[in-house]
């Protein structure tokens, strides 16, 4: 989904998306969805603290009758910057409050904290060459880009919401992050569905600030959650809005189950650490080879098949030890 121009799209009756910029070669773009709730509007996810991503957001906000000082409240599905940092920014200017998954109280602590020591695991996964080069990277973050996290004004559990018009459930899905949550509207059907469930791709898994024990397991666990709900329409973060969550879901489960027997015959080849597995594996849909990815998705390439590799050490199906601080995986 390549990014044009502002606009605004009306998805359900009150609901819309506003897809905002993003600087990437990948993702063009993510949506904000702005539900209109009486004299003002709610938020969900509020975009990356860029200047072309808050002229998009205001000028659509525009096509509404409304400004800034609408919005009563952002309701933050994960802590990634291009859903969180820009409602930190607008909260600065106008004191909008911002609502966040009470599972990234780790990750953000660290990230508030300076702690970057996020290169360490991809050594325990027997990439230290990665590792120093990842390393390279983190400590390169400036001091300003740092400054655009702050702790949200409330955490999120697993609740129903009132809004003035309507409810919404908070639902815990954690996986892509550990404290990513969705928001169910069952009267109008309707899931946003942030970076859990998403129409076109598959969101990364176990590459994070504060990584938890199983990762893929916890994200497998909450898409047969979303699956437990009626079939509802889909507004992901990226990516059209679709009309089956159901579908959606079942063709996630399906690849995971797929990448688990790939990733186990891997192991049975001859790959012993995350890294080597990582190597022997076909990336994006169209199987490229891992040399061929950049730094950056070859890290997040390590840190998704340590967490398939984990997902299998947990079904009895390999076994894992430690030796001098690198993991190594064998069929058990």
């Amino acid at each position: 989904m390549e990014w044009t121009e502002p606009g605004v799209f009306e998805v359900a009756p009150g609901v819309y998306r506003i897809p905002l910029p993003l600087p990437n070669d990948g993702l063009h773009t993510v949506n904000v969805y702005a539900i209109d709730d009486g004299d003002g509007l709610v938020l969900i996810d509020s975009g990356w603290a860029l200047d072309a991503g808050e002229t998009a957001l205001e000028s659509a906000l525009g096509e509404l009758g409304r400004g800034f000082e609408d919005v009563r409240r952002f309701l933050v599905t994960h802590v990634h910057r291009d859903h969180y940092t820009m409602a930190v920014a607008l909260r600065r200017r106008f004191g909008t409050k911002i609502a966040l998954g009470a599972g990234e109280q780790p990750s953000l602590a660290k990230v508030i904290g300076r702690r970057r020591d996020g290169y360490r695991d991809l050594a325990t996964w027997g990439a230290p060459h990665l590792a120093e080069r990842w390393r390279a990277v983190v400590e390169s973050i400036g001091e300003a880009e740092l400054r655009d996290y702050e702790e949200p004004d409330e955490w999120l559990r697993e609740s129903d919401l009132a809004l003035e018009k309507r409810v919404l459930r908070v639902l815990p899905t954690p996986g892509h992050t550990r404290g990513h949550v969705v928001f169910v509207d069952v009267e109008s059907s309707l899931l946003f569905a942030g970076d859990h469930v998403l129409p076109h791709i598959t969101p990364s898994i176990g590459f994070e600030p504060a990584r938890p024990a199983l990762p893929l397991g916890d994200y497998l666990d909450s898409l047969r959650l979303v699956r437990d709900y009626p079939d509802l329409r889909l507004l992901p973060a990226h990516g059209p809005v679709t009309e089956s969550s159901h579908a959606r879901v079942d063709e996630l489960l399906a690849h995971h189950e797929d990448r688990l027997t790939a990733t186990l015959d891997a192991v049975r080849a001859g790959t012993g650490t995350a890294f080597e597995t990582a190597s022997k594996l076909g990336w994006t849909r169209r199987g490229r080879r891992f040399a061929e990815l950049d730094l950056f998705n070859q890290v997040l390439a390590t840190g998704e098949t340590a967490a398939h590799l984990d997902v299998l050490v947990h079904r009895g199906l390999l076994t894992a030890d430690e030796d001098d601080g690198v993991v190594r995986y064998a069929v058990g």
